[in-house]
């Protein structure tokens, strides 16, 4: 190990243990880490890598790492703070309306199952549906910083050219509600998996029913997502 990872290290560990073993706002278990303190940390670690390798030669090398090691946490912690605050004003908005919320490092994601989006064989919204995507739409125009990426998905029953433009079809309509209620347009992106990515077995009703669903993915402006890989 380098000396100048070494005299970074103890940043990184600082940020990660005051992120460790937090205790949950929403249930009051601990959890394994607090976002806010891992974006600090990759970003102190970040921040070195590229403050070692720039500049010119009036300023060490050292230097120039710690004070890339400041700048990386400073952005990745604020990052993780504003992930965290989005995330807790949606949980809140969310309780009672079969929407899970789901934190995903600094992704955020939504799942609606079709319970709370859909009838069978439909891509139109249900009342509860519009219902609970007001309140959605009221929280991303808060939070303007957040890329919203949209997915539809189907259970494998049925024809798989039918599923997939029945989940592209449910994607399209949760977006254009969402812009409808003020999103921006250029925030949204729209795709449908058919039923390409279960999340649970399609042998029985249980499970092809939590494979029909949207899922919402935040993600912060200038990240992407982590896309699943689409099997044919």
């Amino acid at each position: 190990m380098s000396r100048t990872i070494r005299l970074i290290a103890p940043l990184a560990a600082a940020a990660l243990l005051a992120g460790c073993a937090s205790s949950s706002p929403y249930s009051g278990q601990q959890t394994d880490r607090n976002n806010t303190g891992i974006g600090a940390a990759v970003g102190a670690v970040v921040g070195a890598a590229a403050g070692a390798i720039s500049g010119d030669g009036s300023t060490s090398k050292r230097d120039r790492a710690l004070i890339g090691a400041a700048a990386g946490a400073a952005v990745g912690g604020g990052i993780g703070a504003y992930m965290d605050k989005q995330e807790r004003e949606l949980r809140q908005s969310m309780q009672g309306t079969g929407i899970e919320v789901d934190r995903q490092g600094d992704n955020i994601v939504l799942n609606m199952p079709s319970s709370v989006t859909f009838g069978f064989d439909s891509s139109d919204l249900t009342g509860n549906a519009s219902t609970a995507l007001n309140d959605v739409a009221n929280v991303l125009t808060q939070y303007p910083e957040t890329t919203i990426n949209i997915a539809g998905h189907t259970d494998s029953t049925g024809d798989a050219g039918y599923n997939q433009k029945l989940s592209e079809r449910r994607a399209q309509a949760v977006g254009s509600y969402l812009q409808g209620r003020g999103v921006a347009a250029n925030r949204l992106a729209m795709m449908g998996y058919g039923e390409n990515q279960p999340i649970a077995s399609n042998d029985t009703e249980e499970g092809r029913a939590q494979n029909r669903r949207v899922e919402i993915t935040l993600t912060p402006t200038g990240q992407q997502p982590q896309q699943q890989t689409t099997t044919g």
